[in-house]
């Protein structure tokens, strides 16, 4: 379908956990980078006689919400994470299609007052409820791949929403209202992923219940450039993130030396990384702290093996599985480009390239870098 986008528009960057998605929920420090791949929405205004329209590219098939069913389809998944919470509902199973957390995030921000009468015409302006429209998307981030679509997705709708519907949100809020939506998608949602696709840039939390900060890098940095840096899919995980924390909960849950080596090594990687410096040996302690931990399937520690070989580092990057053969993200360290690019060309099936931070997080208008968009 043709989807013709209006200047009112908004995006967020996806997002990749460089150290410490486990043990930041046992104390330790979490680093992430906001990655220069963006989820990009706009709103399309349509006649009175239609409701609200989703048009997704790379993520749904599209879905109409009814507007005078907004609120009480916000109530209705409030409902279900509650069931979800008293351990009679999966939480996969608290969302029914992919657009509902965008439509979630608008609905939240609707229990909002404006602050003013200076709404878009027809958006806000003469109804407590949006006009009838499509809200359209496309992304750059491959889906449930540990980059953060689903964080940026509402990082994306709610800037685009706030000035739409006049609620204008602070950094902190905004931070707040990410998180509060992402929990429908992960049961429980940490600092980091909304800093990250918020902010921009490098941020650290000290454990999951503080507030994620930035932590600012060079200009000249590979990180910024791109230089030496890479992301592979080694697939899509088989096992959720919640089995995988429950998993290593009930494994190693009271394993507090484990944790405090795995501070240790987001410490020293977070070092290396102020400096622009070599975190080859950090990157090398962290993968079999995570392969300790039982969430890097077999394929993926043959890759991260393969790597090493070349000379340089990896490690899976978040969740992890602990069913089938698919790790999900890796980050790898190499500084030999062509050496990167034979070692891909054995793996033809495997999505990889260059790993950039982005400097900034979600905003108005269109992304610092045009979203091509990726095959789900």
């Amino acid at each position: 379908m043709s989807i013709s986008r209006p200047e009112a528009g908004a995006y967020a960057p996806g997002k990749l956990i460089l150290s410490g998605e486990h043990s930041v929920l046992y104390g330790a420090p979490a680093l992430a980078i906001a990655i220069a791949r963006y989820t990009e929405v706009w709103f399309t205004p349509m006649g009175l006689g239609e409701g609200l329209k989703t048009a997704f590219s790379n993520l749904s098939d599209g879905a109409n919400y009814p507007l005078k069913l907004v609120a009480k389809f916000k109530t209705s998944l409030d409902n279900r994470f509650e069931q979800f919470a008293r351990g009679e509902l999966r939480v996969q199973d608290v969302l029914t299609k992919p657009d509902d957390l965008a439509v979630y995030a608008l609905a939240s921000l609707l229990q909002d007052k404006p602050v003013n009468g200076d709404a878009i015409p027809g958006i806000g302006a003469q109804w407590p409820l949006p006009s009838p429209g499509e809200l359209g998307s496309r992304s750059d981030l491959p889906i449930g791949a540990g980059m953060g679509s689903s964080a940026a997705i509402v990082a994306a709708t709610t800037v685009l929403f706030e000035r739409l519907l006049a609620r204008p949100k602070t950094v902190q809020e905004r931070l707040d209202r990410v998180r509060f939506c992402e929990r429908l998608k992960h049961g429980k949602a940490g600092p980091i992923d909304a800093a990250a696709v918020v902010l921009g840039g490098l941020v650290r939390v000290e454990n999951i219940r503080d507030n994620a900060e930035q932590v600012q890098l060079p200009e000249t940095h590979d990180l910024v450039s791109g230089n030496g840096w890479y992301w592979v899919l080694h697939g899509r995980p088989e096992s959720s993130t919640g089995e995988c924390v429950s998993a290593v909960a009930a494994a190693h849950g009271q394993d507090t030396g484990l944790w405090a080596d795995f501070a240790a090594c987001t410490k020293e990687i977070e070092g290396h990384l102020l400096t622009n410096g070599a975190p080859n040996a950090a990157i090398a302690e962290n993968q079999r702290l995570l392969e300790r931990i039982g969430i890097v399937p077999d394929a993926a520690t043959a890759f991260v093996k393969e790597v090493e070989n070349l000379g340089g580092a990896a490690k899976l990057c978040g969740a992890g599985s602990v069913r089938g053969a698919n790790g999900g993200m890796i980050l790898v360290r190499i500084n030999d480009p062509e050496a990167m690019s034979a070692l891909m060309s054995n793996h033809p099936s495997l999505q990889w390239d260059t790993l950039q931070m982005s400097p900034v997080g979600a905003g108005h208008g269109t992304p610092p870098v045009p979203v091509a968009g990726l095959p789900t």
